[in-house]
């Protein structure tokens, strides 16, 4: 039995999307995503979540879309959830899991343009401190992205990283508990 104190995330990587160069916040889910959205609210439903945050991102939103209108609620966008910038669109990274792998080994590094992994959690890690607080003892669904999640699951667990991020699938759901002080139970 749950005890009453800790309070659940659900964090679900958002489904399928075709990439479109320069429509980061606009791109929505492919046909294939919608289909993947439609499982990750029936499979979620008997879970009773009260709460729905997600990523600004068009393919967070409607991946946890469904979920949310079944239960009555609807999704609260914050902007600090966004996914971590790789770089300004003039850069081009030919080995991009290289260039990804480069940024967890080096949490302050940061290609010119983009975020470090530092940085990315300076501002995701407060949303989830906010929500832990306000939401205490509560079940919340937080629409996201590969590399913000991974990076917040690191802030509260250091063995999370560059290996986790690869092993990551659209959609992807991540079941965390948190006791009162906003530690991992």
């Amino acid at each position: 039995m749950r005890n009453e104190a800790t309070t659940v995330l659900y964090f679900v990587r958002h489904a399928e999307s075709a990439y479109v160069e320069g429509q980061e916040r606009e791109r929505g889910l492919t046909e294939q995503g919608k289909r993947d959205a439609a499982a990750v609210a029936t499979l979620l439903r008997e879970e009773r979540i009260q709460c729905f945050y997600s990523s600004p991102y068009k393919r967070a939103v409607d991946t946890i879309q469904e979920l949310a209108e079944g239960a009555g609620a609807f999704v609260v966008t914050v902007e600090d959830l966004r996914e971590r910038k790789l770089s300004d669109e003039t850069v081009k990274h030919a080995d991009f899991r290289g260039a990804k792998q480069r940024l967890y080994l080096d949490p302050s590094f940061a290609y010119p343009g983009g975020e470090s992994g530092e940085q990315a959690c300076s501002r995701a890690v407060p949303v989830i401190e906010r929500i832990l607080d306000t939401h205490a003892g509560q079940k919340v669904a937080i629409g996201t992205h590969g590399d913000v999640m991974t990076l917040i699951f690191q802030h509260f667990d250091p063995s999370y990283g560059y290996d986790f991020w690869v092993s990551t699938t659209m959609p992807d759901i991540y079941k965390l508990e948190f006791d009162k002080e906003h530690n991992l139970v």
